[in-house]
């Protein structure tokens, strides 16, 4: 997605100058197809272990960052260091230690990071974050969101590196990132107490078996017996899943389409988090990876009335074998806004349809990351790395709490700075038996 946009639609004033990756296959299979899409001679590439010199040679001023979660904080803070500002995917980071690593960066350097929240981009939140701005519903008091991850798209992060927490923080952290910021930014507040409950349910070998399925091959692509599979992916079906993944495993040792129901797979596939946030609103999320269709419901009750959001991104049956793995990459197929006033007749408010990936989001957000001249923010949707801290925080205590099975409060992790909207007074108590101290 940046390459694209750095190096063909933003070409006229920004320019990609360098590439940097664990394997030179992949940084291979980029030039050429910017050599035949965008008509560009080769750009400058550099292995993992020679991120400065790539600083040093091809003098960036943002340098994007888009690695495995768990080291997103060593190039965020190396490019910082040389002097460097940066956009990174989200998660921003994967635990506390490395978000307060990112912050000391920013303290002691100078230097900005955004951090690419794209669905507050989408047409559908963005309409949410503007009726919130209204005040259509009051204060908030309660949000009740509901996830729901296909067999396609859900999957996929059982066939990745995803599927190990140390690598991504699991799904209340890489995926769940997503979730929590909406909330963040629609109820203009932060996280302050956390508890949650999950479980591998659905996805691994134990869970097949018990279901009576079992499986002779720990991978998709190349095995006969997998070509009924309907959980399958090959990568040498796709030019750019066999030049990524399949011809650059002999560098990179990554395996991009291990078997679901395989092992080992140390995230949960189906979890729910309550949380209180500092101005008083309650939080119930729940997030399962194995449903028949994709998307979410989500309802704000406040003070004066009542918002509720439905948004139906994709029904696994109802796409094709090529659009399987690039899931949420689309418009919405459905979406709809009501507003229930506490003591008036509900209304629709009309949802402007998206064109683009996630939604509509990501030329949008794109625009903004890239063009010379991009609109007003009137909505306050370019996010920070309190942001991205803010998001963290709900996973990142929700994984706490299901470790040690208690309530966790998120400033014992992180505490962030205050934030500007009116702060509820609530009592917190804190000498319970079990709770932190």
């Amino acid at each position: 997605m940046y390459v694209d946009a750095v190096a063909g639609t933003y070409r006229e004033t920004a320019e990609l100058v360098g590439l940097c990756d664990l394997s030179q296959t992949r940084m291979d299979w980029h030039n050429r197809r910017l050599e035949t899409t965008e008509g560009l001679d080769p750009r400058p590439t550099y292995l993992a272990a020679d991120f400065d010199r790539m600083v040093a040679e091809t003098r960036p001023d943002t340098v994007i960052v888009t690695t495995v979660d768990a080291s997103h904080h060593v190039y965020i803070t190396r490019a910082m260091e040389l002097r460097c500002d940066v956009i990174t995917e989200k998660p921003m980071t994967t635990d506390a230690e490395k978000i307060r690593a990112i912050f000391d960066a920013i303290a002691r350097t100078g230097r900005s990071l955004r951090v690419t929240f794209n669905y507050r981009y989408a047409p559908a939140y963005t309409v949410m974050r503007r009726l919130m701005m209204e005040g259509v519903v009051g204060r908030p008091l309660c949000v009740d969101f509901s996830w729901v991850l296909d067999t396609r798209h859900g999957a996929d992060y059982f066939r990745r590196w995803h599927r190990e927490r140390a690598s991504s923080g699991g799904l209340l952290v890489h995926k769940a990132t997503h979730h929590f910021d909406l909330v963040n930014w629609w109820i203009d507040s932060y996280p302050q107490q956390v508890f949650a409950l999950a479980g591998l349910a659905f996805y691994g070998r134990a869970n097949a078996e018990a279901r009576g399925d079992v499986y002779s091959y720990s991978r998709y692509t190349g095995n006969e017996a997998a070509q009924s599979d309907p959980f399958a992916l090959f990568l040498d079906r796709s030019a750019a899943l066999r030049g990524l993944y399949l011809e650059a495993e002999a560098e990179s040792g990554y395996i991009r389409d291990r078997n679901v129901f395989g092992e080992p797979i140390t995230i949960d596939d189906t979890m729910t988090v309550t949380a209180r946030y500092r101005n008083g609103a309650l939080l119930s999320y729940c997030l399962v990876a194995y449903a028949p269709w994709e998307g979410l419901r989500v309802a704000i009750t406040g003070d004066r009335g009542r918002l509720e959001l439905d948004i139906v991104e994709n029904v696994t049956h109802l796409m094709e074998d090529a659009q399987r793995a690039t899931a949420s990459k689309g418009a919405f197929r459905a979406a709809r806004i009501t507003v229930h006033p506490m003591f008036g007749v509900p209304y629709e408010v009309d949802v402007p349809s998206g064109e683009g990936g996630h939604g509509g989001a990501d030329p949008v957000m794109l625009d903004e990351l890239f063009s010379p001249s991009p609109p007003p923010d009137e909505y306050g949707r370019a996010a920070s790395h309190v942001d991205g801290a803010a998001s963290l925080l709900v996973g990142l205590a929700a994984n706490e709490s299901i470790r040690c099975q208690r309530l966790v409060y998120t400033d014992d992790l992180f505490r962030l700075p205050e934030k500007g909207a009116r702060r509820q007074a609530v009592s917190l108590d804190k000498t319970c038996p079990g709770m932190t101290e």
